[in-house]
């Protein structure tokens, strides 16, 4: 593990008892993902968990007509892969680097393993589990009654709690294809809050300047899974 990286940067596994982290600590291996990296496809049987560092991974759905949606983002609050422990080898989503960073993976028998102890990654991963239910759900009802600004803001605020940074590495097309909306509307919101003072775009890069701003204009969805997170 290096120096600059440490597995407790993650917070499921920062919240284990030493006992139970040092059981795990020999086993995972740090995995570099760069923008657009895929972690697994659809119906693909998975092989690893993976717990995010810096990375931000976008749970992704893609329909026959090739259109596409984010049902939820995961970042250093939790891990990718519950259908290991869910009963299930693989999940009808593809997992996508939407913010390059880093994850520590862990090989899937060696979850099952620590999982069916029943100790303390038990318990926090089907605390994490109703986490990522509850974003799933408030997503999709954001997706459907709150205009694409609403939806960029609550986005860039989920993001930017995931990220040591106040600039995020990522392109309008990327944001339009995990929001499931069309690149012209991003550009048109993208524009309006950088207007406002709000954010800073240039080619591939967003800064954030105004950070309540930014929440201010955000729907209620980024406070309820925000609280989820707590």
């Amino acid at each position: 593990m290096s120096s600059l990286h440490s597995p407790k940067q993650n917070h499921l596994l920062a919240a284990l008892p030493t006992a139970e982290f040092d059981s795990l600590a020999a086993h995972l291996e740090l995995v570099s993902l760069s923008l657009g990296a895929m972690l697994y496809e659809p119906d693909e049987q998975l092989q690893h968990a993976y717990f995010p560092t810096t990375a931000i991974m976008s749970l992704h759905y893609v329909l026959a007509s090739g259109a596409s949606a984010e049902a939820a983002g995961v970042g250093n609050e939790g891990m990718v892969g519950i259908s290991l422990f869910m009963g299930g080898n693989t999940t009808p989503s593809s997992a996508v680097a939407g913010i390059a960073g880093h994850a520590y993976r862990l090989e899937r028998h060696k979850l099952l393993q620590e999982f069916n102890r029943g100790g303390s990654l038990q318990r926090l991963l089907l605390r994490y589990t109703q986490a990522l239910m509850t974003q799933m759900g408030q997503t999709a009802a954001c997706n459907r009654h709150h205009s694409i600004e609403q939806q960029l803001c609550r986005w860039l605020m989920a993001a930017l709690d995931r990220v040591p940074s106040h600039e995020l590495v990522v392109t309008q097309e990327l944001i339009a294809n995990m929001l499931g909306v069309r690149r012209e509307g991003i550009t048109e919101a993208a524009g309006k809050l950088q207007r406002g003072g709000l954010i800073r775009y240039r080619r591939g890069h967003i800064a954030v300047l105004d950070r309540v701003g930014l929440e201010s204009r955000a729907c209620e969805c980024y406070a309820v899974i925000k609280k989820e997170w707590s």
